[in-house]
């Protein structure tokens, strides 16, 4: 289970980095003149919602991998409580 709670991490890294190298390729105007942008970057990178202000790029990158990790955690928790049951008698035909 950590393996995959460290992979969250690593995507929630990942998205950062995707998002920095987009809006610098990007110049001018690079989440467009429509809120579909702006929409996706919180949808993908909650940091964004909850500053206002500009915030340094490692910043958002260990808080959005802190992120994904909590719902790494979540998830794979929910996943393994629900997986089902196998009986140890053996297979059932």
């Amino acid at each position: 289970m950590k393996l995959r709670i460290a992979i969250w991490s690593g995507l929630g890294a990942l998205v950062v980095v995707v998002w920095r190298i987009y809006i610098s390729a990007t110049l001018s105007n690079p989440l467009g003149a429509g809120g579909a942008g702006r929409a996706l970057v919180y949808l993908t990178c909650p940091i964004a919602i909850a500053s206002q202000h500009p915030q340094g790029f490692y910043f958002v990158l260990i808080v959005n991998a802190a992120t994904y990790a909590l719902a790494g955690v979540v998830v794979e928790t929910m996943r393994r409580y629900y997986k089902p049951r196998l009986l140890s008698n053996g297979p059932s035909y």
